[in-house]
């Protein structure tokens, strides 16, 4: 089994690394992130935990409030 590293040990490994095999590993990644691209829509409902119990038009009329001030 293998051996899970910290993002700690992660960065000290990339530290020790010649520049030419840094890049090669941000080029990587990079490439890699690329691939993953996500739809917006998979972001619906995110943080709707945030508004619970908040009341639309209170807050609506509480950020305008603030403007003025």
């Amino acid at each position: 089994m293998a051996k899970s590293l910290t993002l700690e040990q992660i960065i000290e490994a990339v530290n020790q690394l010649t520049e030419e095999d840094r890049q090669y590993l941000v080029h990587t990644l990079a490439r890699q992130s690329a691939k993953q691209n996500r739809r917006i829509t998979e972001l619906r409902g995110s943080g709707k935990e945030i508004w619970r119990g908040c009341d639309a038009q209170e807050y609506v009329n509480s950020e305008r409030d603030s403007w003025e001030s």
